[in-house]
């Protein structure tokens, strides 16, 4: 890992664990601010949503995800949660704010950017190799080593074929003209 993965990692994941935490310890504000959401999403849920419950798996998998990717273990995979996490926080948020006054309406657009700037890092984290080739990269350049190898290889036969087709050649032309006496 360079020295800025491993600099700025822990940097991005701060505030995830941090918010983490605070939804955690206050659940029942969280679950408040998610209930329009899922009384929407209730429906098409197969399961019964607690809002209680959701906001500390909420929690829990922001902290797992935060620590994860702040120690560079599956960060990858981490950074994916949070980009999902921060996104549906952003929304929930977003919708919750308080719009009745200037102030307010400020507050919502200054914490909808902070959000979403954080939601781009955590993409961008989410698709960073770390300066290694990802699988699709590596299978196909697998797969066009293999063709070039391919192509060389019937290359190589075919020159191989040629000359012992010229040798047996020669040694019939040979054996014709010691039979014919010429």
């Amino acid at each position: 890992m360079s020295f800025f993965r491993t600099l700025a990692r822990p940097m991005l994941a701060s505030s995830f664990v941090i918010a983490g935490v605070d939804k955690l310890k206050n659940a029942d504000d969280t679950a408040q601010q998610l209930s329009p959401l899922l009384r929407k999403a209730a429906a098409s849920l197969p399961f019964k949503s607690d809002e209680k419950t959701l906001a500390r798996v909420i929690g829990g998998t922001q902290v797992g995800a935060g620590v994860l990717f702040g120690l560079g273990k599956f960060s990858r995979l981490s950074a994916t949660l949070l980009t999902v996490i921060s996104l549906l926080n952003t929304f929930v948020e977003w919708r919750s704010a308080d719009i009745s006054t200037k102030e307010g309406r400020e507050n919502r657009r200054n914490q909808l950017l902070k959000n979403l700037s954080l939601s781009g890092g955590a993409l961008l984290a989410s698709v960073d190799t770390a300066g290694k080739p990802g699988l699709a990269w590596r299978a196909e350049h697998l797969a066009a080593d293999a063709r070039k190898n391919a192509s060389h290889l019937a290359a190589d036969a075919r020159k191989t074929t040629n000359k012992k087709l010229h040798k047996a050649d020669k040694v019939v032309r040979r054996a014709v003209e010691q039979a014919t006496g010429a």
